[in-house]
């Protein structure tokens, strides 16, 4: 599938990982969404590189897949509050400021 120019963009840092939100625009001109997961891993010798996955949302799945993901989340919150859980984390634990311009986007 080839993908259509970006109309709108927005990224969220979260760590290691990269989420790159982006509308794009279909052959007819209608729009849809792309979320790509990006994560960064260092080789032993220093260099790095991405791993990214991609997501295609269109419109007539916005409405139950927003559903299912704010049911998911509530779900979460609701079992384990909103305190990160994790070995990796510690209890003040905040977000990485590693520059989102690291990453070079792929489509």
């Amino acid at each position: 599938m080839m993908e259509r120019d970006e109309i709108y963009s927005k990224a969220l840092r979260a760590g290691r990982r990269t989420y790159f939100f982006d509308v794009r625009s279909t052959k007819a001109g209608d729009y849809y969404l792309t979320v790509t997961e990006s994560k960064k891993f260092t080789e032993e010798d220093g260099t790095f590189y991405f791993k990214k996955h991609k997501i295609y949302l269109y419109k007539e799945d916005f409405n139950e897949f927003k559903n299912i993901l704010d049911e998911m989340t509530d779900y979460i919150i609701s079992e384990k509050g909103e305190e990160v859980i994790s070995e990796k984390h510690q209890k003040d634990f905040k977000k990485d400021d590693e520059n989102v311009e690291d990453e070079i986007k792929e489509d």
